[in-house]
């Protein structure tokens, strides 16, 4: 399972956020506490928000910690809202397209978790992919299949409803398909002004999903960055986090 962060607020420079802390993104690519493997290292992305109308994006292939172009980027880039990703495959191949984030238009969507058995039914999904939107497919995972389904379901005017529709025809095609494995899905997407979050399983067993303020913003993130307790909030399984200027807000999730 793959880590990720997301991060909104006061401009601070990345590599204050994700290579600082004592639990960082970084740190969590070859040591995650809250993770089926604690080894994050097929992979890695960056996406922000800056002066242009669509986000910036910088993914390659090299494991988080032992990149120095990811460092010496970090260490430049001032920015209100980025999104991070370091990446553990569950099949598909190490290549700088299959790294998230993700990014479409004014979007960027990362994601932990899988589609179960996602050979058996990747036909049967990809033939839901709007034709104007699957000529953007470029890698091979699950998860850039979602996000295009979610932007194909209207994911710029309700969020939650594109989410909702997605997983549940993704939900169905699995059981048309005979797959037994489930579908986990703990993401993250935003179009550089609120920033959406979910944490849902068709098991009950959703990887987990944190919420937490910083001196001048707030994260939302896999696992906690640091040991303070105080600092951070779990967001149950089957809840919706909603991150604007004023703060988290969290509700209940479900397909119907």
């Amino acid at each position: 399972m793959c880590r990720w962060m997301a991060y909104s607020g006061e401009p601070v420079f990345v590599d204050e956020l994700l290579f600082q802390p004592c639990h960082s993104l970084i740190e969590q690519s070859r040591c995650a506490h809250e993770a089926k493997t604690g080894i994050n290292a097929d992979g890695f992305g960056i996406g922000w928000y800056g002066e242009r109308d669509v986000p910036g994006l910088f993914r390659d292939i090299m494991p988080a910690w032992s990149d120095e172009n990811l460092r010496a980027i970090a260490h430049q880039v001032r920015t209100r809202l980025f999104l991070a990703h370091v990446r553990a495959s569950t099949g598909t191949p190490t290549s700088r397209v299959n790294c998230h984030p993700f990014a479409g238009g004014s979007w960027l969507f990362v994601h932990n978790g899988q589609i179960g058995d996602f050979a058996l039914v990747r036909r049967r999904l990809e033939a839901m992919i709007p034709d104007h939107l699957y000529a953007e497919r470029q890698g091979a995972t699950d998860s850039e299949l979602v996000f295009l389904l979610m932007r194909g379901y209207g994911l710029e005017q309700d969020p939650m409803g594109a989410t909702r529709r997605a997983l549940a025809d993704i939900v169905g095609a699995m059981k048309a398909s005979g797959a037994n494995a489930p579908l986990r899905f703990t993401a993250c997407f935003t179009d550089g002004e609120t920033i959406h979050a979910v944490r849902f399983a068709s098991d009950e067993r959703p990887p987990t999903l944190y919420c937490g303020r910083t001196s001048g913003g707030w994260l939302v993130v896999s696992e906690p960055l640091d040991t303070d307790g105080q600092r951070w909030r779990a967001v149950p399984p089957d809840h919706w986090v909603t991150l604007t200027s004023q703060g988290p807000m969290i509700e209940p999730f479900s397909l119907h």
